[in-house]
């Protein structure tokens, strides 16, 4: 058996500190003979990152190869399983370094014309993306893995400490699609060979340790390895199949399985007695759940029950998906109590691609050294890591009592902190009622809006961003760096309004949106306008494919300082008559796609958010708006992996919606969106939101939400998507017919909103242009089909 590492990550970021994979991405889309300078990139990066985290000390180093856009397509790319319509591209035979099947690798993640893209959707419970597998009982795995083993093999020949990270089996069957109704666990068997000879493959490189993730383990399972349907019984054989072809041909490689997100307790059960070698655990999240409360902690005896010590833990004691410093007491004696049962290595409690890559170079904490103190991002977290691992080996040294003594003040000051608690905000919070939360019964609703807002059936509108373009980048920079004045600034973006107002209406659209182009980012823009929330300069993350975010810091009780919004939407509902909808984002997604705060239950900080949007939406009623669009794109993020949990999180998320909108009069027209998740087991929650329209994203799963809002009963406004914006390519009409006519199966005309997905900040004017001519037109033949 191998000897255990003592310290590692649970796994790496892809998209480089400066962004400089999504940069030469965006290159070679644009122009494919820039392949070589994309493949040099990504090794690169990963590279110089084997690099920093082996300076940490680390004795494990995870190394996911080159990847161009995320995990779970890299192994759809490994199997060979591409949807059969991207197998008209052949494979790519420019000499620049990029696998051969660079072509169907992106014409399955983008799409081309002709060539829908495959469904994204959200990765557990994160805002990082992945591409569904889309399989059928005829599907034929078959490896294609020259390039990954090349990769590994080049990075070990430098770097022997390399650990190759793979999305495992079991979470790429259970996340998968199939196209004609069948288990995608009937490929189990031919997956899992596929499996066995790629790590057998791998081990034949030098390498020491194999990492299968299975995050999928941690979730509400079948656990029952006695049941054959169970995915519990399926992880327990697969991996009994893998560990015997892996040692029976290599007995000094180890295999390691990594568990994520929840409670790892049962993947333990499930696993130990099968032959890997080590079960990596996150007992962040399984100590507390701090996506959602603040309670307290399970104690360091308490974990891992079903342990028996005969294989190594590594034990994810510091948290890879927020930004918060270590208590590294509190951490040591998690794993001092750990090593008094068997082997543990230390490491993060998930992959490290949810968190900015370093603190240094941060300009955004000069004048920030408090707020900065208490943080650690990608590198500081390692270097947490190599210090826990010093200091569990019995390592004793003037530096590590300093970093100890570091992390206990870094928390003291940030409990004792006068900018993250406000009595004035608290007591308002202690104040709100039931009522706070409830508006007029939707029947009132209804006959009060088809006098204030009059539409037509099938009415047509986008869901708030136009393309961010070259001008507006330039303009919101030169702001930013001084060289023009606010007044300029505003001139520049109201002159973009204009432009946007002009073409909604020259293409027909009945509810138009003045196109954000002020706005940076939907939760930045207005994390800079509220106390509370810190904004970074680098902070960037991988959302999917080249697509990056910047979540803002929530460490402290929200305060509005004045009107966000108002004075951008009183400019554009001045240029025309049709309705303007005012754009907010709402309390769950301001949280999801910020680093929150964990030291006060999550629900608390919500019903804060809701308020300072309460506030705006009755400023933007005073102003004249008839519309008000209030986004949850992250409602079903945040959705517990586990059942007993889903209830709290629930009856908090939505009645944090509730208190934002609940102030509005029956006049008022409330619009939500949500978008990239699967929202057929959340119709009730979204019923409960008690939105007068609701938009959703469906393009990509062809309406499939539909039939559950049909069984539903759901009678208010919906508008499912009928353009996938996230393709770079323009509908084909009879596409858009298709939809809109899956879509009146389920929905009255009278109830159904005709919408693109999502925003449209990521598309160019004249894709836009092209299809939004075609939404207008598909909603126009529809109404005259209906007349």
């Amino acid at each position: 058996m191998p000897t255990l590492f003592d310290s590692t990550v649970a796994g790496v970021g892809r998209i480089g500190p400066n962004r400089e994979l999504k940069k030469a991405l965006e290159k070679f889309w644009a122009d494919p003979s820039t392949g070589r300078e994309l493949s040099a990139t990504a090794q690169r990066l990963t590279r110089e990152l084997s690099e920093n985290l082996g300076k940490n000390g680390l004795s494990s180093i995870a190394h996911a190869g080159r990847s161009y856009y995320d995990a779970v397509h890299d192994v759809t790319a490994l199997l060979g399983l591409f949807p059969q319509r991207v197998r008209v591209f052949a494979d790519h035979t420019i000499d620049d370094g990029l696998p051969g099947h660079i072509d169907r690798y992106f014409a399955a993640a983008r799409g081309a014309q002709g060539i829908p893209a495959l469904a994204m959707t959200k990765w557990f419970d994160t805002n990082y993306h992945y591409l569904v597998p889309e399989l059928s009982s005829v599907s034929q795995p078959e490896l294609d893995a020259e390039w990954f083993v090349a990769d590994i093999a080049d990075a070990v020949a430098v770097e022997p400490r390399i650990r190759p990270v793979l999305v495992g089996p079991i979470t790429y069957l259970a996340l998968a699609r199939t196209t004609d109704g069948s288990c995608p666990f009937e490929l189990l068997d031919a997956v899992v060979d596929c499996y066995a000879e790629l790590i057998t493959r791998l081990a034949a490189t030098g390498v020491g340790w194999i990492q299968l993730d299975e995050p999928i383990l941690a979730t509400d399972i079948d656990a029952d390895p006695e049941r054959a349907g169970a995915i519990g019984g399926k992880a327990e054989k697969t991996y009994r199949r893998l560990a015997a072809a892996l040692h029976d041909s290599h007995p000094d490689t180890g295999l390691v399985v990594q568990t994520y997100f929840g409670d790892g307790n049962a993947a333990v059960e499930l696993l130990q007695d099968t032959g890997i070698d080590a079960l990596g655990v996150d007992l962040v999240t399984y100590r507390t759940d701090e996506r959602c409360s603040a309670g307290e902690k399970t104690s360091p005896e308490q974990l891992l029950p079903a342990w028996k010590g005969g294989i190594g833990i590594v034990a994810g004691v510091v948290d890879g998906r927020n930004i918060w410093r270590t208590d590294l007491s509190d951490a040591l004696e998690v794993i001092e109590a750990l090593k008094s049962r068997g082997e543990v290595a230390v490491s993060t409690s998930a992959s490290l691609l949810h968190v900015p890559y370093t603190l240094a170079g941060d300009s955004s904490f000069d004048t920030d050294p408090e707020l900065k103190s208490w943080l650690a991002f990608g590198a500081e977290k390692a270097g947490e890591v190599a210090v826990l691992a010093r200091l569990a080996a019995g390592e004793s040294s003037a530096e590590l009592e300093a970093a100890v003594q570091e992390s206990t003040a870094a928390r003291a000051s940030r409990t004792n902190s006068g900018r993250t608690h406000s009595a004035t905000v608290r007591s308002r919070v202690a104040a709100v009622t039931d009522s706070d939360r409830t508006r007029q019964p939707w029947q009132v609703r209804r006959s009060a809006q088809k006098t204030s807002v009059p539409l037509p059936p099938l009415a047509t509108t986008t869901i708030g961003s136009f393309p961010q373009t070259s001008q507006i980048r330039q303009a919101r920079a030169a702001h930013r760096n001084g060289k023009i004045d606010d007044r300029a600034y505003r001139e520049a973006m109201e002159k973009e309004i204009a432009d946007c107002i002009a073409r909604q209406e020259e293409l027909g659209l009945d509810v138009l949106v003045h196109g954000e182009a002020e706005r940076n980012d939907m939760v930045q823009y207005f994390s800079e306008q509220l106390h509370g929330y810190h904004a970074t300069a680098n902070g960037w993350v991988q959302s999917y494919g080249s697509r990056c975010v910047r979540p803002p810091i929530l460490y402290g009780d929200i305060v509005r300082p004045e009107a966000m919004t108002v004075d951008w939407f009183a400019f554009a509902q001045s240029l025309t008559d049709k309705p303007v909808k005012g754009m907010l984002t709402g309390p769950v997604t301001m949280l999801a796609w910020s680093f929150v705060r964990d030291d006060q239950p999550l629900g608390d900080t919500a019903d804060q958010v809701a308020l300072v949007l309460r506030d705006e939406i009755a400023d933007l009623v005073a102003a004249g708006a008839k519309i008000i669009q209030v986004d949850e794109p992250a409602i079903r993020e945040l959705l517990p992996l586990v059942k007993d949990r889903k209830g709290d999180y629930l009856a908090w998320s939505v009645g944090s919606f509730r208190l934002a909108t609940g102030g509005a009069a029956p006049e008022t027209q409330i619009h939500t969106h949500m978008c990239y998740s699967e929202f057929n087991e959340l119709i009730d929650a979204i019923d409960d939101l008690d939105a007068d329209v609701t938009s959703i994203e469906a393009a990509r799963n062809g309406m499939q939400v539909l039939a559950a809002v049909k069984d539903h009963g759901y009678s208010r406004g919906i508008g499912p998507g009928v353009w996938d914006i996230h393709s770079p390519r323009v509908p084909d009409r009879g596409e858009v017919d298709e939809l809109v006519d899956a879509a009146l199966e389920s929905v009255p005309a009278e109830a159904l909103w005709i919408n693109p997905d999502c925003g449209l900040k990521t598309r160019g004017w004249e894709e836009t242009t092209a299809s939004l001519e075609v939404l207008v037109a598909a909603a126009q033949a529809a109404r005259d089909r209906l007349q």
